[in-house]
């Protein structure tokens, strides 16, 4: 299956239909990475909220733009909190990101996340251990941090998104968004991601957020990856070690003109 490059010109479009929009993200993500996850969002031109309580999370739901569920600090009462709103994400026609953190980690982590990968997500943004793991092709990272490239995943995140109908975004060195009859790909970015937490989490809220006001999931999704690569690469121009690189990544999205979203060749 042939991997097509991003077009610069169609994320162009939608980060600027992203700001002009500013899409209510309603997000379920873990307690490690919501401040991340909430300031991304606001400086990448989105509304974040994060409303919990099972009496008026899938109510929040319905009213939002999209939805982002995070399975980084799980326990059961969250995930029933979690599978509510993604049945009233379908129900109301919200679009919604699976990000599943550490798949494969523990039998009962995965087993939750395959549950919640059943409701259809629109769709699974993850790293590449995650994926393989969730493809039956592998047994998970160290923990929350990949030890598979995501090249390595690409065909078992190719396989994955024909089996479950959901646009699979499996994300490293190169990125990749896929619903399994298209591929595309992005390349760039910084290996300093790595040393700030919440950035990969933080990520899975921006795809939340443009598959808001993109109808094309696998566009939605690569538009996320170029913007991320983008300010992390502008950010790691500035930033003296992970303290800085966090404030000039929150800088780079904010300041980020549609039209300069160009990030190197994808491979």
């Amino acid at each position: 299956m042939s991997v097509q490059t991003v077009s610069s010109t169609a994320v162009a479009h939608a980060l600027t239909a992203l700001r002009a929009n500013r899409p209510l993200v309603h997000c379920l993500t873990n307690e490690v990475v919501q401040e991340i996850t909430a300031n991304v969002l606001l400086a990448a031109g989105a509304s974040p909220a994060m409303v919990v309580a099972m009496e008026e999370a899938p109510v929040f739901t319905a009213i939002s733009g999209a939805l982002l569920i995070n399975t980084g600090t799980p326990y059961p009462e969250r995930v029933a909190v979690m599978k509510a709103c993604a049945q009233a994400a379908n129900d109301h026609g919200v679009p919604w990101v699976l990000d599943p953190v550490a798949a494969g980690a523990t039998p009962w982590r995965t087993q939750a996340i395959r549950e919640l990968l059943a409701l259809k997500p629109t769709i699974l943004r993850g790293n590449a251990s995650e994926i393989l793991a969730l493809a039956g092709s592998g047994k998970g990272g160290k923990g929350v941090d990949s030890t598979d490239d995501s090249r390595t995943a690409l065909s078992a995140a190719q396989r994955l998104a024909e089996e479950t109908g959901t646009v699979v975004c499996v994300t490293g060195p190169v990125d990749y968004a896929t619903d399994g009859k298209r591929t595309l790909s992005i390349a760039g970015g910084n290996v300093m991601t790595t040393l700030v937490v919440g950035t990969g989490c933080s990520l899975s809220s921006l795809c939340a957020a443009f598959a808001a006001v993109e109808k094309d999931p696998v566009n939605a999704a690569i538009s996320a990856c170029t913007l991320a690569k983008y300010a992390a690469g502008t950010a790691a121009k500035h930033a003296k070690g992970p303290g800085s690189f966090h404030d000039e990544y929150l800088d780079a999205l904010y300041l980020v003109q549609p039209e300069a979203l160009t990030v190197g060749d994808a491979a």
